[in-house]
């Protein structure tokens, strides 16, 4: 059960950060460079669960199992 449980938080950390990165990807229309960008996604604490969701969901799906005989 929390196997679960991680992957559905890891999943929506990563769907809610990924979601961000990609609309604050409109910033290099307006001027900014891919440097000013990647700096400005590590910085902001919704495009950092991005990274954190995929790391749970990771977690989650290489994670031993209980063995139950």
């Amino acid at each position: 059960m929390s196997r679960v449980f991680l992957f559905l938080v890891g999943f929506g950390f990563t769907v809610i950060g990924m979601t961000f990165i990609i609309t604050y990807l409109n910033l290099t229309t307006m001027g900014y460079s891919m440097t000013d960008y990647f700096n400005f996604i590590i910085r902001r604490v919704e495009c950092v669960l991005g990274f954190i969701g995929i790391i749970l969901v990771n977690i989650a799906l290489y994670k031993k199992g209980d063995k139950k005989e």
